[in-house]
């Protein structure tokens, strides 16, 4: 007997490498001569890093940069052996970084994510992974793009700082200044939605409340991105963010593809691929995988559950 197991992370209660660990243990102890293999596995969410670095090798660095509220945070990147700089934003611009009684989209920033790229950047990096999943931010990506370089100014010509209550606020966008090193760096972004910008299901309206946004603030922050939109339009010379997956991570998804020119990838798909797990699927008896919570959107959004039974159906291998 084979069995593979592949769970993502149980937020708040275990990490995906916990919860496949515990799965093999278990599994040994009911049958001993099993051969069982942990895959633990990530769709741009926390966690990411360890599923690749336990998959592929590398290392870890350790840098500080400003947290989702402003307050400094010590927030890792992985290095794959082939170079190859992984960055999860929930380690720089997280929502378990924020108390729940503290959490307020209107005053969260990206910037500690833009920081972390651009450290990976400095030491050398050309191509990033970026997972996007668990942000606690819905300010467009502004504050990860100005700790690149960009500028954003009020009406007055006063610079912004990039967090969502300056969405309504931005008048002019600068991206002259972004860091020279993009124009070489090949930049993929995993997350695990689709989701629009704008809209009944854009980022602010299906996310917005699980970052802490109250109706009034929801209706604010919808404004305030249409508003950035339009200029970021008008700053590029042409559209923003007419593509799948724009409003991943409170409109980083946006920043990163219709600003950095990332390529959106599905990040379970990109964890399995690394794991070369159709591979270890040709001989399986078993597959056990799960994340924190299943619902509707493990399916829409093609989760970490989702993405490990499609390839387990097409080797007709059962899984749980």
């Amino acid at each position: 007997m084979k069995m593979i197991f592949a769970p993502d992370s149980f937020k708040g209660s275990l990490s995906a490498v916990e919860a496949a660990n515990i799965l093999r243990e278990q599994a040994l102890r009911l049958f001993p001569e099993a051969a069982c293999i942990c895959v633990p596995a990530a769709d741009g969410g926390e966690g990411t890093i360890d599923a690749l670095l336990s998959v592929s090798g590398g290392e870890r660095r350790v840098e500080t940069v400003e947290g989702p509220m402003g307050i400094p945070v010590r927030a890792e990147y992985g290095v794959l052996p082939d170079g190859t700089a992984v960055i999860e934003m929930a380690q720089a611009s997280g929502l378990p970084l924020v108390a729940p009684e503290a959490r307020n989209p209107l005053e969260a920033s990206s910037c500690g994510t833009g920081e972390l790229i651009v450290k990976a950047l400095n030491d050398g990096a050309r191509r990033l992974l970026i997972g996007i999943g668990g942000s606690a931010t819905n300010d467009g990506g502004m504050g990860m793009l100005r700790a690149m370089g960009a500028r954003f100014l009020d009406a007055g010509g006063t610079e912004l700082r990039g967090c969502g209550a300056d969405l309504e606020r931005v008048a002019q966008a600068e991206l002259s200044g972004l860091h020279p090193a993009l124009s070489q760096a090949e930049i993929t972004v995993i997350c695990d939605v689709s989701n629009p910008l704008l809209g009944k299901n854009g980022a602010t309206a299906i996310y917005g409340p699980q970052k802490g946004a109250t109706p009034v603030m929801l209706e604010c922050l919808e404004a305030g991105m249409r508003h950035y939109a339009q200029v970021m339009d008008m700053a590029l010379k042409r559209p923003f963010a007419g593509f799948s997956g724009a409003g991943a991570a409170g409109g980083m998804g946006a920043a990163l593809g219709g600003v950095l020119g990332a390529v959106m990838k599905p990040g379970i798909e990109a964890v399995l691929d690394a794991a070369n797990f159709d591979a270890l699927l040709r001989d399986c008896s078993l597959v056990i995988t799960g994340e924190g919570r299943i619902d509707r959107q493990s399916v829409s959004f093609g989760k970490v559950p989702a993405g490990v039974a499609k390839r387990c159906q097409k080797f007709d291998v059962p899984v749980i």
